[in-house]
């Protein structure tokens, strides 16, 4: 490799003059075909709630979805990730695996309003359980991780037999993929791709998640269960594991504060890496620019371009329909 003293000449401003110059040797770029964006959908008729820690994010009834889905089109944004509100909650999270369900209904109606809108659905125990846990549990209140997998797969199968295009596991139990991919093609839903959660951290980002999907525990807390944020190597472990047991795509959440791990990741797995950009960060970054803080136009975009930059292949974040319009008009 060749050294910056063997270009003694070389002076790098030249080439950062224009935009016209910047965009010739521009190395990462962001598209709008990047984007996927999480949906809350809740009981009821004619509602649109806004979040109240998430300005802009919304928990629909199913008779709202289409009118949404009609938005994300004109923007350009083709795949949602599906999340659900039931009004009933129960010790087994029975709700989760209701072909009546919320999300089931939901998974329906967006595919028979727009059947090129690609459904991703979150599969997980949390919104359904009354004790806000990931899966079923013992007497001590300890989440017991091999009857938790088939709950998970039988949620799994529901929302494919409702007409999901991709399941997302985001549980963090252990053999969850090869329990839920042995379910899919068992069926016949061998082309079903899973997304896993696998590389997700017990992060403090996700309180304003748990307002909008109602899904804080009751009591203690998912660290024996979701990643010690101090490790970095355990997480490129869990994403192989999951690869092994055949996951299609990969995650690291959250995105920001774990730049290094999605970087990590996505080069020694060399797989389809998605970097899931979390309601907390979502949330500093509307109260900066409420105040005027920053110019959330330009931070928006550096920080989806970061996520990128450091090996995403799809990005799930929030601010999915702004930062579209801005890649648009950008464009013309």
């Amino acid at each position: 490799m060749r050294t910056l003293g063997q270009f003694p000449a070389y002076r790098p401003r030249r080439m950062r003059a224009t935009e016209t110059v910047r965009s010739m040797i521009r190395e990462t770029s962001l598209s709008v075909a990047d984007f996927i964006y999480p949906l809350f959908v809740k009981e009821g008729e004619g509602r649109a709630d806004q979040v109240p820690s998430m300005p802009g994010v919304y928990q629909l009834t199913v008779d709202m979805l289409p009118a949404e889905i009609d938005r994300l089109c004109d923007l350009g944004i083709r795949s949602v990730l599906l999340f659900g509100l039931p009004d009933h909650k129960d010790e087994c999270g029975s709700e989760a695996y209701n072909p009546q369900g919320i999300v089931q209904r939901a998974v329906r109606s967006i595919k028979a309003h727009c059947p090129e809108m690609y459904v991703i659905t979150d599969v997980c125990m949390c919104e359904y359980t009354s004790h806000g846990h990931c899966g079923k549990l013992d007497d001590a209140g300890r989440v017991i991780n091999d009857a938790t997998l088939e709950w998970l797969s039988a949620e799994a199968l529901s929302h494919v037999r409702a007409g999901a295009d991709m399941v997302a596991p985001s549980d963090m139990m252990d053999g969850r993929i090869a329990h839920i991919r042995a379910a899919l093609d068992a069926e016949g839903y061998e082309h079903v791709p899973i997304m896993s959660y696998s590389t997700k951290y017990a992060s403090g980002f996700y309180g304003p998640f748990r307002d909008a999907a109602d899904s804080a525990p009751a009591f203690g807390d998912r660290r024996a269960y979701q990643m010690d944020p101090a490790n970095a190597s355990e997480g490129v472990r869990e994403a192989m594991l999951d690869i092994a047991e055949g996951a299609d795509l990969v995650m690291v959440k959250p995105a920001l504060s774990y730049l290094d791990v999605l970087y990590r990741v996505k080069s020694e797995t060399d797989f389809p890496t998605v970097a899931y950009n979390v309601s907390g960060e979502y949330a500093m970054v509307k109260a900066a620019a409420a105040n005027g803080w920053i110019d959330e136009r330009r931070v928006v975009l550096e920080l989806l371009l970061s996520m990128k930059r450091a090996g995403a292949d799809a990005i799930i974040t929030y601010h999915a329909k702004d930062a579209a319009a801005w890649l648009a008009a950008e464009g013309e």
